[in-house]
């Protein structure tokens, strides 16, 4: 196996050191922040300490870090490369013989060591620590434990092709709803339905039940021909509790596998809400492929030495990477509303900005 050269192996310990000096440097400030914000809640709740440490913010550093791991790689090759140009030692390089092309070889080498951790946290390990990391809030924080207790006022789900539920008032902790209703059609004509004041879900039997509901059917017109009231309905149907909580915790605790067929799963019952489960999967591939986009841009347009040093490349860099950030914010928007096809507002800032990186690879000094 060759060697990387000498050149090669200095920028990519630059680039790597700079990046997690900076992600463990931002850690240290949120974890200090955080933990003083949440303090009375931890000593309220009596939370232990090998909890608050291992069962939250050892969960919650994989979480932040992936986050924000484009910013921190876009702030790492600005950081380091415009200090390699103001020293001219890019001049020097490109002097020497050695292209633009070339020089970019070994920032590409890192960003894909990056880009891979972050694939891996998207996909395997963030998903693993989210579930203890949001257990943990539920249990111990005020904000998180009220939000959890009341799950989404009004539920509609398609169970397959001719079964629908609509339930109303649904509580996270007691797994009860206050209103369900169960509607079979044919035809696209309703035949049977059935109601219940409050009705309760097992967890470990995975079926519903009520202690009294009234049962309806129809005629092939719609009409009703048949009402009665009766007890102790129990049901088992292709809808479980956890379908029913906060779509953001729900998903955040799913590995890619998990979430792919989770969406198959959703597209198949035709619920509402198929388009934030794939704004969520594509994310997870769009975020780590931005890792590549970001060090073209950044060596780009740092490797140019210009009045104001390293503080102007940072501060165009820092512009840049959180305008991409906010265009990704901003057209999940539109992805979740059905102004755009989820594929295409999801990737769309990566292609906006790899133009805007072609455009600053050509400028940049050969």
């Amino acid at each position: 196996m060759k060697i990387l050269p000498i050149l090669d192996r200095y920028i990519i310990k630059k680039f790597l050191s700079t990046y997690f000096f900076a992600i463990a440097l931002i850690i240290v400030i949120i974890i200090i922040f955080d933990a003083a914000e949440k303090m009375d809640d931890f000593l309220e709740a009596h939370a232990p300490f090998s909890e608050i440490m291992f069962g939250y913010y050892l969960n919650f550093i994989p979480y932040f870090v992936n986050q924000f791991s484009g910013l921190f790689t876009f702030v790492a090759v600005i950081f380091f490369t415009s200090k390699l140009a103001y020293d001219t030692e890019i001049i020097a390089m490109l002097s020497s013989g050695m292209s633009f092309r070339r020089i970019l070889r070994p920032y590409f080498i890192a960003a894909t060591l990056i880009a891979g951790l972050s694939m891996f946290l998207n996909l395997v390990l963030i998903p693993h620590a989210n579930e203890r990391r949001i257990k943990f809030e539920t249990e111990y924080t005020k904000k998180n434990r009220k939000a959890h207790e009341a799950y989404e006022e009004y539920i509609n789900r398609q169970i397959n092709d001719s079964t629908f539920v609509y339930i109303k008032g649904f509580n996270g902790i007691s797994n009860r709803a206050n209103y369900f209703v169960l509607e079979t059609f044919k035809g696209g004509a309703i035949i049977s339905s059935l109601e219940a004041a409050q009705a309760n879900f097992n967890s470990e039997t995975k079926s519903w039940s009520a202690s009294k509901y009234l049962h309806r059917t129809f005629d092939s017109l719609g009409n009703e021909k048949l009402l009665k009231s009766e007890t102790k309905l129990d049901t088992v149907i292709n809808l479980t509790s956890e379908e029913l909580s906060r779509t953001a915790d729900l998903i955040q605790t799913m590995t890619g596998s998990e979430l792919n067929q989770f969406i198959k799963q959703q597209v198949a019952k035709g619920s509402d809400l198929v388009a934030i489960f794939q704004i969520e999967m594509h994310s997870r591939y769009a975020y780590p492929i931005s890792t590549f986009i970001l060090t073209l841009i950044g060596v780009s347009l740092s490797s140019r030495k210009v009045r104001g040093g390293t503080g102007l490349h940072i501060g165009v860099g820092i512009g840049l990477c959180f305008s991409y950030i906010v265009l990704m914010r901003f057209v999940g928007e539109f992805a979740k509303s059905g102004a755009l096809p989820v594929a295409v507002a999801i990737w769309m800032p990566n292609i906006i900005y790899l133009i805007v990186g072609i455009y600053l690879y050509i400028k940049a000094p050969k």
